[in-house]
């Protein structure tokens, strides 16, 4: 009998390692089934599923051009014993904006508006006067310290 791929055959487990087992089919040929392909649930070790001298039947999944054959234990067991596939939760869309519906203002901390004024105001304005909010809040958060105020709210500054 020519083993080729797809085919199912039996077997004699003959030897087990960390990565696969040895099997030996009816006709004589020599195959491996990697530890990926013994069981659909996890596998940490070999010996916990097959043992030495068990009888098997195994699908040929590849024979490369040295002679070596791929086997699997895997391919065998029906799809009912699996899982459940997870289902995967629907994607959230964005919400559409109406073309007439204004965008939201920007703002950063402090609610500073970084959108021009309807006075119109250049980009050199508006950074001036980001800056000169920026320079305020933090000599108020320094002079705060100074008085023993920390930002963690426990009024003494000490931990």
């Amino acid at each position: 009998m020519s083993l080729s791929v797809g085919t199912i055959v039996k077997g004699k487990v003959t030897g087990i390692t960390n990565f696969g087992a040895f099997v030996e089919t009816e006709d004589g040929s020599r195959g491996m089934i990697h530890i990926s392909e013994i069981s659909r649930s996890y596998v940490e070790d070999i010996r916990s599923v097959l043992r030495v001298g068990q009888a098997v039947n195994v699908k040929v999944i590849s024979i490369n051009e040295q002679g070596k054959i791929a086997l699997s234990l895997k391919q065998l067991e029906s799809g009912d014993d699996r899982k459940p596939a997870a289902k995967k939760a629907p994607k959230a869309q964005p919400r559409q904006r109406k073309k007439y519906e204004p965008a939201p203002a920007v703002t950063s901390p402090g609610d500073f508006e970084w959108q021009a004024s309807s006075a119109g105001g250049s980009f050199e304005d508006m950074m001036s006067k980001f800056k000169r909010t920026s320079e305020d809040k933090m000599s108020d958060l320094k002079r705060g310290e100074s008085r023993g105020y920390s930002r963690r709210g426990n009024g003494s500054g000490r931990k």
